[in-house]
């Protein structure tokens, strides 16, 4: 067919200009969100104010009160299963990170590897700590990247990289300090992306190492937080408890101290004090404390809560700079933690000085489990155990274009593995399926978009291992063992009982001829099983697909 007509020739020549752009342009269009994950690192379920605590986090509590709060949220338990989880869509078992830290699967892929389909540009500031994926632009899929890999100072860097590329030392008088230097990388690379690449959408993802030990933060910092931790643990615990009810959380009741539950690897009481003058391996009792202990204790909490704080306030900046980009509104920001306090009491790197000011940088303490029982209230244990205060981690969902209700809880099962799902399907794309020519399994993840409209359940079961401690959630019910401490399987009610307080195995091993114990028993007995074929197949998933036997 012939164009004989000026005006035919015109439509001709703009319809092969507009292909043209189109084609030129990113998948992603600017509908489509931008994606935020900041992840805080050793912080307890209450450690910030808008899920019970007394430290002042008004940037994260304000985003909270225009989003949403998530009560059952999970991590893996630990910095490296988490972190691996987050970015992989998979249980760490099932991306051969269980702890072997044996090869990455050929089949695996990023979250940035999956977000590329639909034109993302993805950056990455901080902490890492994916064992098996060791360079974040050229195997992880980063445009850009600051990661430092210095754990042992928070007021130097020995071991920083940019884009991969290692970086000069950073020490004390260069006024390094990691949660600021990492906010201004995350701020330089959302300035950059929007002079470069303003039309195309980005994930960011920052990654705080603070509140980890060493605790470590300015004086000026620390000062705000004095002399508040001065009456002790337990009645931190019961008034985060009572702020808790007041905010509307209800978790069940406030779980009691559990003195004798440390870390493992923690170090022996005698080495501690000899180093740490007043250190002590065990919680006890504050009033069983001396006042050289009582002092230690009350500063560490000090300066733990001077690191959070100093989190918010840096978490602040992120926030101004997608409000100056006019991004903010678009924007889906996730805050979470990569697992509960700890108890751990152990010094590394350089050691501890003790002619310097407490958590100054030549200082070397941990939190402990006193306090750090009450940073997880209400719930037990630490990070490294998989009951709830090793497991369960604040969300908050901030997304003003996209999350119509604000101030709300959402109540249904959550984990990490939910991310990727999620963000593939606000992107609008499938997940990549095949690398290496090898397949990869199904994601075991859900999107948490339905959650974002309403609480409703996406899961009907989550599974957790760490170290030997193992869990099944289903539905209501927990199942979860222990084996350095408890030596059996616990069964746990979660909608009665969300603080692990009273245990349903207790019947069961006492072989109770009830209907109810009856039932219990047999539950149990069916959850191990299902955990036990859970296991079975992540691992094997795990281990497909190696160039080497690991």
């Amino acid at each position: 067919m012939k164009v004989t007509t000026i005006s035919g020739i015109l439509a001709i020549i703009l319809l092969l200009h507009s292909v043209s752009v189109r084609a030129s342009q990113p998948t992603g269009t600017q509908d489509t969100p931008n994606f935020v994950i900041i992840i805080a690192d050793d912080l307890g379920y209450s450690d910030i104010g808008c899920y019970g605590s007394e430290i002042h986090t008004p940037v994260l509590d304000n985003l909270a009160s225009n989003g949403l709060r998530f009560t059952q949220f999970y991590n893996c338990g630990r910095c490296w299963p988490t972190r691996s989880s987050l970015l992989t869509g998979y249980y760490p078992q099932q991306v051969n990170n269980d702890g072997a830290r044996a090869e990455f699967p050929l089949w695996g892929y990023l979250l940035p590897h999956h977000l590329k389909q639909a034109g993302y540009r993805c950056y990455h500031s901080g902490k890492w700590h994916v064992p098996n994926v060791t360079t974040q632009l050229e195997e992880g899929g980063f445009d850009r990247s600051y990661h430092t890999g210095g754990y042992n100072s928070h007021f130097a860097a020995n071991n920083h990289f940019l884009d991969d590329k290692k970086l000069p030392p950073a020490g004390q008088e260069s006024n390094y300090y990691s949660t600021n230097i990492i906010t201004d990388h995350a701020v330089q690379f959302l300035q950059e992306h929007q002079q470069k690449h303003a039309q195309t959408p980005f994930f960011l993802y920052t990654a705080f190492i603070t509140p980890h030990f060493p605790l470590q933060a300015s004086q000026e910092d620390i000062d705000r937080y004095r002399d508040r931790y001065l009456d002790g643990w337990e009645k931190l615990k019961r008034e985060r408890y009572k702020r808790q009810q007041e905010h509307g959380f209800r978790l069940g009741e406030n779980s009691a101290f559990e003195y004798h539950v440390t870390a493992p690897w923690s170090c022996s009481e005698e080495w501690l004090k000899d180093t740490i003058p007043g250190e002590i391996r065990l919680a006890r009792p504050w009033d069983q404390l001396n006042n050289e202990e009582k002092y230690l204790q009350a500063t560490k909490m000090a300066i733990h809560a001077a690191m959070v704080d100093r989190i918010d306030r840096e978490i602040g900046r992120i926030m101004d700079q997608l409000k100056a980009m006019g991004e903010l509104e678009n924007t889906l920001v996730l805050f979470l933690s990569d697992n509960g306090a700890s108890a751990e009491q152990i010094v590394r790197g350089n050691g501890h000085d003790r002619n310097v000011p407490l958590g100054a940088g030549d200082s070397y303490l941990c939190l402990g489990p006193g306090f750090s029982t009450a940073s997880n209230t209400p719930f037990r244990r630490h990070k490294y155990w998989t009951h709830e205060g090793g497991i369960a981690t604040p969300l908050i969902a901030h997304w003003p274009k996209g999350i119509k209700t604000k101030g709300e809880f959402r109540h249904a099962m959550g984990h990490v593995v939910d991310f990727l799902p999620t963000f593939l399907e606000l992107a609008e794309v499938d997940e990549l399926k095949e690398r290496n020519g090898h397949q990869a399994p199904e994601l075991p993840g859900r999107s948490l978009i339905p959650v974002f409209k309403n609480d409703q359940p996406v899961h009907q079961e989550l599974y957790f291992e760490h170290s030997g401690n193992r869990a099944l959630r289903q539905g209501k019910w927990k199942a979860v063992i222990s084996s350095a401490i408890d030596g059996r399987w616990q069964l746990y009610d979660m909608e009665k009982d969300r603080t692990e307080i009273t245990n349903l195995a207790d019947e069961f091993f006492n072989m109770k001829n009830s209907p109810v114990d009856k039932m219990n028993r047999q539950r149990l007995g069916k959850m191990i099983k299902r955990w036990e074929e859970l296991d079975s197949l992540y691992l094997k998933q795990g281990k497909a697909g190696l160039t080497k036997t690991n």
